[in-house]
């Protein structure tokens, strides 16, 4: 596929996929139309990677669906200079768009060929500030920082505690509650030392977060 071919695929990508999604903020919208999601996909996807389907990536992982990145970044209404941990680095797409919009982005993953292949993609995105690392997301070597904004793209059978209690006053946290047939998105925000609200986004289904076997409940 050429170049320019290429270029008109994002575009109809935001028309018809991104805009179909119900994702009308003006800065996502800027953001999807010029980060190039096709430098961040595998070469073999590379045609396929404007469609509305998720990619392979390695590792049983996938890069979401645009419809789905877009909504993700809608509804955490990131504001520039925020903090936000990524968990689950991936093809490093959601990674850049996080960082597009303004937000000082720590990313981490599991997967060690993941870091270095998206490290070298956000850099020759301009995305060099992004901060990545392979951690376990449970064991995060972050001490007791808290953050703004906290997206988990992995999926998780039940809440858990560790993520919610990471957010700073007033930070949100964006996670996939649940197992197959039905996975539920979810935004929660603290508003309180011990108070945070929830609230359902849609449903999908995605492959879970790596060592989630035995979680430990989060209840509101």
């Amino acid at each position: 596929m050429l170049e320019i071919n290429l270029e008109e695929a994002r575009r109809q990508m935001v028309d018809q996929q991104v805009h179909g999604f119900q994702v009308l903020d003006p800065d996502v919208i800027r953001v999807m139309e010029t980060v190039p999601r096709h430098d961040y996909a595998p070469e073999r996807y590379r045609n396929l990677v404007y469609a509305d389907s998720t990619i392979p990536i390695g590792h049983g992982e996938v890069m979401l669906a645009p419809g789905m990145h877009g909504r993700f970044l809608q509804a955490i209404e990131l504001k520039e200079g925020e903090r936000v941990l990524e968990i689950g680095t991936g093809s490093g797409y959601l990674t850049a768009c996080l960082a597009a919009l303004g937000g000082r982005v720590r990313s981490v993953d599991i997967h060690e060929d993941f870091i270095r292949e998206a490290g070298a993609r956000l850099e020759k995105g301009g995305f060099g500030g992004v901060e990545l690392a392979c951690e376990d997301a449970h064991v995060l070597e972050d001490g007791d920082t808290t953050w703004d904004v906290i997206v988990v793209t992995g999926s998780l059978p039940l809440r858990e505690e560790s993520f919610p209690r990471r957010l700073a006053g007033g930070g949100r946290l964006l996670w996939i509650v649940g197992e197959p047939p039905a996975m539920l998105v979810e935004l929660v925000t603290r508003v309180g030392e011990e108070e945070w609200q929830q609230e359902g986004q849609f449903e999908t289904v995605v492959p879970a977060l790596r060592g989630t076997e035995r979680p430990r409940r989060f209840e509101f």
